[in-house]
């Protein structure tokens, strides 16, 4: 398998490529390593927007094709499908209405073992505290690419505290305005600048 191809047609957004790629994977090949190379390829797509050579267009049509990728990777990613680690809560914050790093975000959730309770774009505070308690959920995700977001993550944080729930839930924030400072301010357990990450951090939340 030539998995430079699968990481290039990715960066190139080259659709019909990219998906030729991943059925060949599917027959006879390593599904971890095609999604590594799509990863790459991910990422080589966020250094040409944020460069000017790529634009929100792009951006928005490279996570479309990303998530039919994984659509197709899905089962072999999961193994027996079981969804060995539980629930958790997804979804972009108040006030953001962007779902494709979501998405993106979602599907390797899923591969990776979880049982996701996506609660869309434009999520209330009040809508996800409503929904962990409903089913008792020990891990919240929480994702936006406007700056304002930011605020949302912090108001939804402290509503979290105020319901007295917080020792009881672990919450990760990701997306472009994330970082290491942000998360302190918010209140976060941990940030994520890559969907592999946020997977990687929330295994090893609900192993623990």
């Amino acid at each position: 398998m030539d998995y430079n191809a699968i990481k290039e047609a990715m960066q190139e957004l080259d659709e019909d490529a990219l998906l030729e790629q991943i059925n060949k994977v599917m027959e006879d090949g390593d599904v971890n390593q095609a999604l590594t190379a799509c990863q790459e390829g991910m990422n080589e797509v966020g250094k040409r927007f944020e460069e000017g050579e790529y634009f929100v267009g792009d951006l928005i049509f490279a996570g479309e094709i990303m998530v039919e990728a994984m659509d197709i990777m899905k089962p072999a990613l999961a193994g027996t499908g079981d969804a060995k680690y539980g629930k958790m809560i997804l979804c972009t914050v108040k006030d953001d209405l962007h779902d494709i790093g979501k998405n993106i975000v979602k599907a390797m959730l899923e591969a990776g073992g979880f049982e996701v309770i996506d609660l869309g774009i434009d999520v209330s505070p009040e809508k996800i505290i409503e929904a962990a308690k409903k089913d008792d959920i020990h891990i919240i995700a929480l994702s936006g690419v406007l700056t304002l977001a930011l605020d949302s993550m912090k108001a939804t944080v402290d509503a979290i505290k105020e319901a007295g729930m917080r020792d009881q839930v672990k919450i990760i924030i990701g997306g472009n305005p994330v970082s290491e400072e942000a998360c302190a301010t918010i209140g976060a357990d941990e940030w994520a600048y890559s969907p592999q990450k946020t997977v990687n951090v929330c295994q090893g939340w609900a192993a623990a």
